[in-house]
């Protein structure tokens, strides 16, 4: 069993309670940027340019399931905007009655002030669309695909800048059939923009790539975005819209049921903090015990439990459960191999306004979670 003196418990108490200071300073400070950006009704900050795209109360059916219902949200112009939500949630059913190859039941879609719904063609040509599952032959080049879908505009992007952008340049001659997953995905992506788009639609851009591709293909977004280009991110990785989007909305059942910033919709939620503790085998009983009896009668700490690691506890309270923390563990004499703060994220946020959590293990499955 690790036990120290007064002083020693003092000064672990104070090196410990430093640690943690730092992370809810920066998570203070970050609350403080968050709170201060003004918004209008609609989610704008004055100021802001007009939307690119506006959707409001949209509406499909299939029979008698509901696919899209009621769903609004804007869109402005160089953003990435995020469209967050599981498989059949309507993600992919309201880009493309966005993109004029659905035809709503009802509600409108205006791109660059264009009604999507009673002028399709017309803004064709403002659209480049990547969606799920490419559709090329084997046999064709990446070259030969870029150049024949650039065949297609009146005024198309140069193949051969496209293919510099997106990292393609040593594959022009590479088979469709023998491009590894992620760099079929690059050239998705270059198709989507050859025709000089000014919003690009990227549907589960990184479904099926290892962790590698996928860092590597928001690098990408992120440089795409960088040229000017708006871009509409439909997913339902929470660690991309995070990464990626300046705002998004989630969707579910259907339905708009969270939207927003990422950062600013993690701040909305409820004040608890987590800390994780982690002790050696020996002392992990006699710290359990002790950090339960401080969640009974602390009002600032309110659970501790086991976090799912051998010998780590989570505590969870109020953002001052790192005062209540520390003293208590120096006042016990015990000292802690690792101590952090748990962040909260967008997993969280689809948790509190939906009851289900989300299960990055098994791809986008939910399962029941109790409401927060």
């Amino acid at each position: 069993m690790a036990v120290v003196g007064g002083l020693a418990a003092a000064a672990l108490a104070a090196v410990v309670l430093d640690r943690l200071l730092l992370d809810a300073r920066a998570s203070c400070g970050l609350t403080l940027s968050i709170t201060t950006h003004l918004t209008t009704p609609h989610g704008r900050r004055p100021g802001m340019a007009e939307p690119i795209v506006e959707v409001s109360n949209l509406r499909k059916t299939y029979g008698e399931k509901v696919a899209v219902d009621d769903v609004s949200f804007t869109v402005e112009p160089g953003e990435i905007f995020g469209i967050l939500g599981p498989n059949g949630a309507g993600k992919t059913t309201t880009v493309e009655t966005l993109a004029g190859l659905r035809h709503a039941d009802s509600g409108t879609v205006r791109v660059l002030g264009i009604d999507t719904q009673r002028d399709p063609e017309a803004v064709r040509d403002l659209l480049g669309v990547q969606l799920q599952e490419a559709a090329l032959h084997d046999k064709i080049t990446v070259g030969e695909a870029l150049r024949l879908f650039a065949s297609f505009y009146a005024d198309p992007a140069d193949p051969a800048e496209l293919l510099d952008l997106l990292d393609l340049t040593r594959h022009e001659d590479v088979q469709f059939a023998r491009l590894s997953g992620g760099q079929k995905q690059r050239l998705s992506i270059a198709l989507a923009l050859v025709g000089n788009p000014r919003i690009a639609i990227l549907d589960e851009l990184t479904t099926g790539l290892d962790p590698q591709a996928r860092r590597a293909t928001w690098d990408l977004v992120e440089r795409v975005r960088d040229t000017g280009v708006t871009i509409l991110l439909v997913t339902h990785f929470m660690d991309e819209a995070e990464r990626l989007c300046d705002r998004l909305v989630v969707i579910d059942g259907g339905r708009v049921v969270a939207e927003g910033t990422p950062a600013g919709l993690v701040d909305g939620l409820e004040d608890d903090r987590t800390v994780v503790v982690r002790f050696a085998p020996d002392d992990a009983a006699r710290a359990a015990a002790v950090l339960t009896d401080l969640a009974e009668r602390h009002p600032d700490v309110h659970d501790a439990s086991d976090a799912g690691t051998l010998g780590e506890i989570a505590v969870t309270g109020s953002r001052r459960v790192l005062f209540a923390v520390v003293p208590a563990l120096a006042g016990a004499d015990l000292v802690p191999d690792d101590v952090r703060t748990v962040s909260k994220s967008l997993e969280d946020v689809f948790l509190a306004v939906t009851g289900r959590r989300y299960d990055p293990q098994a791809g986008d499955a939910l399962v029941e979670g109790a409401r927060s």
